[in-house]
């Protein structure tokens, strides 16, 4: 057992969005979060400091720690503090809530000394971010892209892992245009998703044949168009040379794939747009304790 522990976590980026369908498929990107806890004797007291943006919500955070200590029957024993530290916009549509999860799910284990099986670690915060309502699925998919890394196809409904595969490198950027208002998953109306099923179940079987980038774009167009937001962002990328251009999760973020070759075209016409533009690029480490 350990008084204090960090661990850190990379970012996702949605491929199909699994809200519509309750399937889903995410690769890795290298943007992070950092989470630290510090174990303490005052159990059921679990403070929390959002060091990059303190007037979010401490929820999250306080209800991993505690999914972890119940997982060991400790959570009568020990509280803790948990400080995290991430450059990923939360409600944004950008996973924060289930790379914050992977995040601090490890560092908590780490202090207690304890180890768990990979989807274990995964389940666990998908199961916390359930329970402090910043999901509407348990986005498995983005906890695993989140975790593991690469690309990942996945039934959030059962929590299976039905494809994991590696992308290239080098071969592209990701680009994020991120619009300045935040929107939480929680407040999705999801009513206007039935009409979208089809299309992204289309969308869905795409990314099991590897049509990655397809998927990434139809899902996208689907997703704004039946949310009411601007699909003109990910039309601009794809007229600018993106490879794939769409919504990222619920958004309001757009992602888009682009060969190095079409960056700074992509970025240029993103710049008529309200926001700031984010550079990532492919991700495949694992999350991982480091102190």
């Amino acid at each position: 057992m350990r008084e204090e522990a960090s661990a850190l976590a990379h970012g996702a980026a949605t491929i199909v969005n699994a809200i519509a369908t309750k399937k889903g498929a995410a690769f890795g990107v290298d943007l992070h979060t950092k989470a630290q806890v510090k174990l303490t004797d005052e159990p059921q007291v679990i403070e929390t400091e959002i060091m990059s943006d303190t007037a979010e919500s401490p929820i999250l955070s306080q209800k991993t720690v505690t999914a972890v200590l119940k997982r060991f029957n400790l959570e009568k024993e020990f509280g803790a503090k948990v400080k995290t530290w991430s450059n990923i916009p939360i409600a944004r549509g950008l996973k924060s809530s289930s790379v914050a999860a992977n995040a601090v799910v490890l560092a908590t284990l780490s202090t207690l000394g304890k180890s768990l099986e990979d989807l274990e670690i995964v389940k666990l915060g998908v199961l916390s971010a359930l329970e402090a309502k910043v999901t509407i699925t348990g986005a498995f998919d983005d906890a695993c892209a989140s975790y593991f890394g690469g690309l990942v196809v996945t039934d959030n409904l059962n929590c299976k892992l039905v494809k994991q595969e590696a992308l290239n490198d080098d071969e592209y950027i990701i680009l994020f245009q991120i619009p300045p208002k935040k929107m939480y998953t929680v407040n999705t109306d999801t009513s206007k998703l039935s009409t979208i099923k089809p299309q992204i179940e289309k969308a869905y079987n795409m990314a099991i044949d590897g049509l990655y980038w397809e998927a990434l774009t139809l899902n996208g167009q689907s997703y704004s168009t039946a949310l009411g937001l601007n699909t003109k962002i990910a039309t601009a990328a794809l007229s600018a040379g993106a490879r794939a251009a769409g919504l990222c999760g619920k958004g309001p973020t757009t992602t888009a794939v682009v060969s190095k070759d079409y960056v700074e075209q992509v970025r240029a016409v993103w710049q008529g747009f309200e926001g700031e533009v984010i550079q990532a690029s492919l991700n495949h480490e694992k999350a991982k304790v480091f102190a």
